[in-house]
Parts: C-alpha cells; structure tokens; sequence
C-alpha cells in the first residue's frame, strides 16, 4: 500500500510514476499470488495480461499515461480475478470523483485569495490549477492508488 501511495504523490508531484514502484507492487503481488499455489497464480497472469492488452489500446489512443498503464497491471498481478474486476471498478469510480474535484477546481479561486495556513497545501493547489489552465492531464495514479488500497483493505480484511 505504501508504493501506491509513493506511486500517487509521484503522479501529482511530476505527472510521472516510477517504474521501481509499478516493479515492487508487481513483485510483492506475484509473490503473495504464488503463495496460494500454481493455479491461483496462472489465473492472475491470465487476468493481468488481458487487462494490459486492453489497457495497451486505451494508451495507444491517448486515454491513460505509460505509467498508469503499468502501474494498474502491477495492482492486478497480486489479485485473484473477481478482486481485480472490483480494483477497476473503485479506480474508475475514483477517476470520477478526481475528474469532478478538478472541474469544481477550474471555479476556485487563485491561490492568493485563500487563508490556507499550509504552504505545501497552497503550492499543490497553485500548481494543479495552473495544469488545469493549461488542460494538462488528471494525476490518475491517486485514482489508481485509491482502487488499490481500497481493494488490498478489502483482501486483508477477508
């Protein structure tokens, strides 16, 4: 979980998620699959690699960065398949709400009209509201990292 969270602060940071952590979230993933035995992990690798077939398209046309696509196969490759089906669903879900919470921000007011006492909080507000003047792309690595806790809380919690 806490590689999805580097992997988030990373995509609002520069817009860019490292591949080291797409790597260490698909190898912890791998290795907790191979744990419940060689079919449990032949059904992940068949799920994951479908799901990066599709996500290839998706990223051939300009809808999802290089790293997000890598980064939602390395989530997948440490879930069994009905797990990833509910991890696409909380990450789009959550893609939702981050697209709406940036359309609400495109309204706000700049950064010199609020009495944040927080100055970190007023240069990522300044920052993404200067992406979105621009029309530069939503950080879908927090919607990602977001299905993933959401899922893995779920996983653990069974």
């Amino acid at each position: 979980m806490a590689c999805l969270v580097l992997a988030a602060l990373s995509d609002v940071a520069v817009r860019s998620i490292p591949n080291w952590l797409s790597g260490v979230v698909a190898a912890a993933g791998l290795l907790a699959r191979a744990t419940q035995g060689w079919a449990a992990l032949e059904w992940t690798a068949l799920c994951a690699v479908a799901l990066f077939v599709i996500l290839l398209v998706i990223y051939a046309r300009g809808g999802l960065g290089g790293g997000d696509v890598k980064l939602l196969t390395a989530v997948a490759l440490g879930l069994a398949p009905w797990d990833t089906y509910q991890f696409i669903w909380y990450t789009a879900v959550s893609g939702g709400v981050l697209a709406a919470a940036y359309l609400v921000m495109r309204k706000l007011p700049p950064v010199r009209r609020l009495q944040s006492r927080s100055n970190l909080l007023k240069r990522v507000y300044a920052a993404e509201r200067w992406r979105i003047r621009r029309r530069g792309p939503l950080p879908y690595g927090v919607a990602i990292a977001v299905g993933g806790v959401l899922t893995l809380a779920q996983v653990i919690g069974r």
